[in-house]
Order: C-alpha cells, then structure tokens, then sequence
C-alpha cells in the first residue's frame, strides 16, 4: 500500500499523520507540497490537520485552490480514498468533494481535549476497523468545527448512512451535552456520495500509539492495510 499525505503552508499535523501512516504501513507515505500539481501512485491521499494557510480568508478555502488540489479532486472522482482531518475537512468542503460547512464553534472558543465518538457506520475503508455504534474517544482540536448543511443535504446524508461518526457521551448517547461545537446532529464526520472521502473533525492519528495515551484511531489506520495492500 502506497499513501501521500498533502503538506500545506501551516498544516501541524503533517508529521502526525506521516508517523501513524508509517507504524501501520510499515513504510513512509509521500510528503506531497501543495504546489505540486502531479500526485505519484498511491491508494490513499490525506490532507492532514492544522492551519492552512493561516485560516485567512476561511478555514480551509486558500488550501482548496492549490495547485496539487485539482489532481486530489481528479484521484477522488476516480475512488482513490480520500482522508480530510480537522482542518482536510474544511478543505474537503471547500472543493465540493464533501457537502455542507464547517463554521465557527457555537461557543466561539478553540476547544482542544479527547471527546467521544459514536460510530454511525463500519461500511466504509475508513470506519470499517470499527463496530456500528462502537463509542470511541479520540482527541480534538479546532475553532471552526460546527457542521452545518441545508436541510436536503442533511436529509441525503442521513438516508444514505453517510454519517460516519457523531460527537456523544462516555455511554454512547448522542445528546445536546456531548455535542461540543454546536454541529446539526452531533455531527463529526462524513462520507462522499461514493464513500471514498471521508472529513472529520477529530484527530485519529494523536491518538493511534500507547505513548499517547490510547490507540482508538490506530484502528482506522489498520484497516487502510487490510482492504487497500
């Protein structure tokens, strides 16, 4: 299995990425520049976590208009698996290659600890390391993670099972108190009309080896090798 993992101007958790890639892969994933405009062989591209770009003008809409981006686009219309983390989400928005918006935390502040997770579906490559309904804790770390789509949108998302994982409680109940940034439906990840990109807030790969803490996220990054070697 060959990955590439996209750097931007201000990502931060590049190198997170690369390390949990390589511990599961057994190899390096390519460290592409956003100003490639050629992508080599791979079965899995991530736009990793931080702050492209700053977050000028919006989280996530300078690094959309980069030049490697229309080859991301064109790899993902032909089912290359795409993983958009925290702010890969905002830019996957961004392209159109997920629908709805990440917007401002409804507290207006960054929030940045371990939160729970309910897992909404297992058939995807990215979600099939885990069980339905399996409650994992996985860490975030944003300020603009409030989800948010038209009413339609958000009714083909949860008619088509494309609602990956939604923020709960320790037990697994989804309720306004677990909700941490205000998203429509507890919402903290989902998946592309094909199932092949997947954004979500949460930082898998910081909490993917015991010398951080936990290995919740390392399931995600197992099964990359299970259905894609």
């Amino acid at each position: 299995m060959r990955a590439a993992v996209i750097v931007f101007p201000g990502s931060n958790c590049d190198r997170d990425v690369q390390v949990a890639l390589a511990q599961s892969m057994g190899r390096e994933p390519a460290m592409v520049w956003h100003r490639e405009t050629e992508l080599p062989r791979v079965d899995l591209i991530v736009l990793p976590g931080g702050f492209s770009y700053g977050d000028y003008l919006r989280s996530g809409a300078m690094a959309a208009r980069s030049p490697v981006m229309r080859e991301v686009i064109a790899r993902a219309e032909k089912g290359v698996p795409v993983l958009g983390i925290c702010n890969g989400f905002q830019v996957l928005t961004e392209t159109g290659l997920l629908p709805g918006a990440l917007m401002r935390n409804a507290g207006l502040k960054f929030i940045c600890r371990d939160v729970w997770l309910k897992v909404e579906t297992a058939d995807s490559v990215f979600t099939g390391g885990y069980a339905r309904d399996q409650v994992i804790r996985i860490p975030v770390a944003h300020a603009d993670g409030n989800y948010f789509a038209d009413a339609e949108t958000l009714k083909r998302l949860e008619a088509e099972g494309r609602i990956a994982f939604r923020y709960c409680d320790d037990r697994g109940r989804v309720t306004a108190e677990a909700n941490i940034n205000g998203s429509l439906g507890n919402i903290a990840g989902i998946l592309s009309e094909k199932r092949n990109v997947l954004g979500l807030m949460p930082h898998p790969e910081r909490l993917a080896d015991p010398e951080l803490g936990g290995t919740d996220g390392r399931a995600m990054f197992d099964h990359f090798i299970r259905v894609l070697h």
